[in-house]
């Protein structure tokens, strides 16, 4: 594995990836639609490992806004991917108190308490993102390592309002106008949708805070430590 190859961290959000970007760490910030065609490019430059960071909806009761979950696995509708365990240990001793359980990914926004909660009796997993489990699809295909480490945004019992799961645009940074236009639509979301912005701030804050614990390659167990300082200072 080569020591001068770096990390890449998938991500969706303009706000994720420019947290996740760093020394030893280059970024994928892309909708699922353009995702594999992304890594299957960054693996053929020489990724060392992959890894899911930003976000997620919270499945798990007593999750809320703010707290770190460690994927000990990723479910899908093609099953469960295994994180790697050294990794995956890594992370768990950066991020103290973070939650190591499955995280779930899903092809569309789940948006109300009711699918969240159908979704954790399904999976049992305590989160879910949209990008996770293609990653971990890849990586697998490609016996890369592979992690994953999300911050909660939405609560289980949080419900999103449509203003809230309007597409991004491809830049990852939202669509400002059609959250405009979707709350003059609906007025009665907007109580929910600056509980989401409050929430969104916890989680941002949240999100770099460990990202500094987690330093120079997101926590990648398997570089020399004194090449790669060098080579990424």
């Amino acid at each position: 594995m080569s020591e001068q190859a770096g990390v890449v961290a998938v991500t969706c959000l303009a706000l994720e990836a420019g947290i996740a970007r760093g020394p030893g760490v280059s970024v994928i910030c892309n909708q699922s639609s353009g995702l594999r065609a992304a890594l299957d490019a960054a693996i053929a430059r020489g990724a060392s490992g992959i890894i899911s960071f930003g976000i997620a909806g919270g499945l798990a009761p007593g999750l809320v806004a703010g707290d770190w979950v460690v994927a000990s696995g990723v479910t899908s509708g093609k099953g469960v991917f295994a994180t790697d365990r050294t990794w995956t240990q890594r992370l768990l001793e950066m991020l103290p108190g973070a939650v190591h359980a499955h995280v779930a990914g899903a092809n569309e926004v789940v948006q109300s308490p009711r699918e969240k909660w159908q979704l954790y009796d399904e999976t049992r997993a305590a989160a879910v993102d949209m990008e996770s489990h293609i990653a971990a699809e890849i990586a697998a295909e490609h016996r890369i390592p592979f992690a994953a480490c999300r911050v909660i945004l939405d609560a289980a019992h949080r419900m999103l309002p449509p203003a809230a799961t309007l597409g991004l645009r491809l830049d990852g940074t939202p669509n400002v106008p059609a959250v405009f236009r979707s709350v003059v639509q609906k007025p009665a979301q907007l109580p929910n949708l600056l509980r989401v912005a409050i929430d969104h701030h916890i989680a941002g804050r949240a999100l770099r805070s460990g990202r500094r614990q987690l330093g120079v390659g997101l926590g990648f167990p398997y570089y020399n430590d004194i090449a790669f300082d060098r080579a990424f200072a």
